[in-house]
């Protein structure tokens, strides 16, 4: 009797586990069931409010494209999303982009080589990414024959420092007493120009006419006259002598 009793009690605590846990799942499915048609509108909420957030900078704005018109002062940039293009109005355009201004839209076109970090149009590149050096608006790995590298950009032969002052306003040796006179100002070769190529480089001269002191002061003006009678005899002493043929 005993053993038939504790197998009876067994079963029906057996139907009962298999019915709890038939319970749980189907409160599990219930559960799963209220999140997935929770979730979808606190998305699509987030989305709308990102969707205003975005068209703020826009004159024109649509939630499937964003910007499609910006102001004057700011430029339309074009970002692929999916099989669609997505807008946005910026102050200046990103890497790899030129600002175009238009009468009707400013947009943020594409440079076209992919190694160019700014450019001036589609072909002409301003600034290279790293790794990448420039020369005469296009990008190189290394410097093309006849150049060498010179921090970001390739540059040719002569690199030239910075042009010299001015010198003093003067005609044939004097400061004063002419209305014009002339100006002169070197330009001379970098210490980072190569050695072989240092020879090949003469120092650049360029000339300005100017503006002289009509009137000289009388000690000043008598002295120069004087200096430039020492230099005319000094040159008729140093210069041959040459005797006639007859006195031969």
């Amino acid at each position: 009797m005993r053993p038939a009793l504790f197998q009876r009690q067994s079963f029906r605590q057996m139907l009962r586990n298999l019915f709890l846990v038939e319970m749980h799942w189907q409160h599990l499915a219930l559960l799963s069931l209220f999140c997935q048609t929770l979730i979808p509108p606190v998305a699509a909420g987030k989305r709308s409010e990102s969707w205003r957030q975005e068209c703020r900078s826009c004159l024109e704005c649509s939630k499937e494209n964003g910007c499609l018109r910006c102001s004057e002062r700011l430029f339309l940039f074009l970002t692929r999303d999916g099989m669609s293009h997505r807008g946005s109005c910026l102050h200046s355009c990103p890497s790899g982009h030129f600002g175009l201004r238009a009468k009707d839209l400013n947009r943020c076109m594409k440079c076209k080589a992919p190694e160019c970090e700014r450019c001036f149009n589609k072909d002409f590149c301003t600034k290279c990414k790293g790794g990448f050096l420039l020369f005469k608006g296009k990008c190189f790995k290394s410097c093309p024959e006849g150049t060498f590298p010179q921090s970001t950009d390739c540059v040719e032969g002569c690199v030239f420092g910075v042009w010299s002052e001015w010198s003093l306003c003067q005609r044939n040796g004097l400061s004063c007493g002419v209305r014009w006179g002339q100006q002169i100002r070197t330009h001379e070769v970098s210490s980072r120009t190569p050695e072989e190529t240092e020879v090949l480089c003469p120092p650049q001269t360029e000339s300005r006419k100017c503006r002289m002191k009509k009137r000289c002061p009388k000690d000043k003006r008598k002295n120069e006259r004087i200096e430039e009678r020492r230099k005319a005899q000094k040159h008729l002493k140093l210069s041959p002598v040459t005797e006639p043929p007859w006195g031969m």
